[in-house]
């Protein structure tokens, strides 16, 4: 196992002047120092190469310096860099929008431009709100899923789970009302309990992780449990949220998580792979429906939110190449794959003793390692199987002792295979 090569003026520099998300540095975390990253390939300062089996965070689905997205960037930038989005448009940010609408159901027709997964989550918060202020309807209570993650913005954080990350944060949350995740021994009972709730005709909206919840473990749970909990909020006229910023764009096996579904949500935010991870941008995307809500002579009903980079043109030029790449029948073909290598993957790890809850949706693969400590994002195990991979030239970030590999769709059968097998390989040395 190898360490790897430190450049000690860029630490010194990083560690002045740095501050890392999700980092307690006080534990004297050295970053993985990365000058270069191509396919499924980061570089480190000595060229030793880790293969990127969390695609740098779930964004980088097609690979680094994919060619065609790097084009797509190059010729926008000649072309238009920037333009407010306030009283102006461009040809980029209405063939994404168009193209968008295309790839979902036919009840989402109007497109919100924003900046990440976080400020998706708010947009659509806010819509929901304003949605029934609008018309003078008093529905105020949103239901929430427990164990979500909907992102770090205030907003988002009060719909998504109460627990360490956010307590310092607590005070200033509006009050939310949540079911419990379900398994097939609590589905019943929690649909019951939804039911109450939506009948109380206090509800405004419902919003989920659709069928995966990606940062409390990439835990799954049933569509058909989905698909009655969306009917019971229309039935009642809640308005349903689907955040698919982790689940679209292939990482289920089809393009987004509520194509497994029957019953479709009012409401979509879109992040992550959005640009094949090259730029930061978010969608919200409803119906026609929402939107008219917001057609007044009274200017404040209008949706009065923004940002200076709403619909950036870099921004939505790579959104659209990375939709080119979905047309390939190639790229379906590669997510095929690595959703049955997963399988296969499974049914090994089903026979270590050290391991339990084996989950997989699509090219995602997750699992627990045994500690004789509960299932924790906090778990010790993090630091140990991180760096252990590290040393063989895998880079993943466990959640605690919940072990995801969740890759480019470029990843090589060797490449998988490498990966699985470091992982197996420090399994049976816990053994």
């Amino acid at each position: 196992m190898s360490k790897p090569k430190i450049d000690n003026d860029l630490k010194a520099k990083d560690a002045a002047h740095v501050w890392h998300p999700f980092t307690q540095t006080f534990k004297g975390v050295v970053p993985l120092q990365v000058k270069k990253a191509e396919g499924t390939l980061l570089y480190g300062m000595d060229d030793q190469t880790y293969i990127d089996a969390n695609s740098s965070w779930w964004v980088n689905i097609h690979g680094h310096a994919h060619p065609h997205i790097g084009a797509a960037l190059k010729n926008q930038f000649e072309t238009l860099d920037h333009i407010i989005f306030a009283g102006a448009t461009h040809p980029k940010a209405v063939e994404l929008a168009e193209r968008i609408c295309g790839t979902l159901p036919d009840n989402f027709q109007k497109v919100f431009f924003s900046d990440n997964g976080s400020t998706s989550t708010e947009v659509a918060l806010k819509m929901v709100f304003q949605y029934f202020f609008n018309q003078g309807i008093d529905k105020k209570r949103v239901l929430a899923m427990s164990g979500s993650y909907h992102g770090d913005t205030f907003g988002a954080m009060s719909v998504g789970e109460r627990d360490k990350f956010n307590a310092p944060f607590e005070p200033y949350f509006f009050d939310v009302n949540y079911i419990d995740f379900p398994t097939k021994e609590t589905e019943k009972g929690i649909l019951e309990d939804a039911k109450r709730a939506f009948e109380s005709n206090e509800y405004c909206c419902v919003i989920v992780e659709p069928l995966v919840q990606g940062a409390s473990g990439m835990r799954v749970y049933s569509v058909e449990f989905l698909d009655e909990l969306t009917t019971l909020a229309k039935q009642n006229e809640v308005l349903v949220i689907f955040d698919e910023v982790m689940t679209g764009f292939g990482r289920t096996g089809k393009m987004y998580a509520m194509d497994y579904c029957n019953v479709k949500p009012d409401i979509v935010t879109l992040s992550k792979g959005l640009t094949g991870g090259v730029l930061p941008m978010g969608l919200t995307i409803t119906s026609n429906k929402i939107y008219n809500a917001f057609l007044s002579p009274d200017t404040t009903k209008a949706f009065l939110h923004g940002h200076s980079f709403t619909a950036n043109p870099l921004g939505c030029a790579v959104a659209c190449a990375s939709l080119d790449l979905f047309e390939l029948p190639e790229t379906w073909k590669a997510i095929e794959a690595i959703a049955q290598w997963n399988t296969t993957f499974s049914v090994e790890l089903s026979k270590i003793s050290t391991v339990s809850n084996i989950r997989q949706k699509g090219t995602i693969l997750a699992f627990e390692v045994n500690t004789e400590k509960e299932t924790s994002y906090f778990s010790d195990l993090r630091d140990e199987l991180y760096n252990y991979c590290l040393g063989n030239g895998i880079f993943i970030r466990p959640l605690g002792n919940v072990v995801f590999i969740n890759p480019p769709y470029c990843i090589t059968e060797e490449e998988y295979n490498n990966v699985k097998n470091v992982l197996l390989n420090f399994l049976s040395e816990l053994n």
